[in-house]
């Protein structure tokens, strides 16, 4: 991905994020007005084979606006990161994140309660992100996931069996999607074809040809 195609791509990312966020509180508000009714209807409840498609519902639904806001926050952060190398990619970790965190819940829960919330596509983003760099051989990359894996660190006390409070089955599965995502949705680069090679000879020949065949070489481009 050379430079201006990174940077269009970061720009939809940006855009799509802020949709998403957008559509997130905007059901947070009609939630709302209805006395939490779409949250009841839509939460994954353990065990019902009905409710098991509302694992695509319940991420985008809360129980309270104080729910929402701990979300907000983290979910912008890690959704651009994960967004910004490309969308389409984005959009089908996302789908492997959802699953992956409500399935655990639909399995594994044993209370017979609800659960909704963002958290598990947090999770999922924040383990795609630090894991990416590594899969996909990217220095950039690979120094935002040791940086965002050292400063959210206290994340992974979220995802612990038993923490009470919360849905750490949720948060566990969103988690293992993530780290998953990073080696099913990196770079499958074959090598050098004919094409490649001919555009780097191209390159050679520019004045800042040299420069730009460094930063490929560490992934910077």
């Amino acid at each position: 991905m050379d430079a201006v195609r990174m940077v269009a791509e970061a720009r939809k990312a940006f855009f799509v994020v802020v949709g998403l966020l957008a559509v997130v509180w905007a059901l947070q508000v009609a939630n709302w007005g209805s006395g939490y009714e779409l949250a009841r209807t839509f939460a994954v409840v353990p065990g019902e084979v009905g409710r098991l498609p509302d694992v695509f519902a319940a991420p985008l639904l809360h129980w309270s606006w104080a729910h929402i806001e701990s979300n907000s926050g983290p979910l912008f952060v890690f959704a651009f990161l994960a967004a910004y190398r490309g969308v389409a990619r984005f959009l089908g970790l996302t789908v492997l994140v959802a699953v992956a965190s409500g399935v655990a819940v639909w399995c594994l829960e044993r209370a017979h309660s609800g659960t909704v919330g963002a958290s598990g596509l947090v999770f999922g983003y924040f383990g795609y992100v630090v894991v990416r760099g590594f899969f996909d051989r990217r220095l950039v990359d690979s120094l935002v996931g040791v940086v965002m894996g050292a400063s959210y660190a206290y994340l992974l006390t979220l995802a612990v069996p038993g923490t009470p409070g919360i849905s750490w089955l949720g948060h566990l599965g969103g988690l293992v999607g993530g780290l998953v995502g990073g080696w099913v949705f990196r770079d499958r680069r074959k090598g050098e074809t004919k094409g490649e090679a001919k555009e780097e000879t191209v390159a050679a020949g520019h004045p800042r040809g040299d420069l730009h065949k460094e930063l490929r070489d560490l992934g910077l481009l």
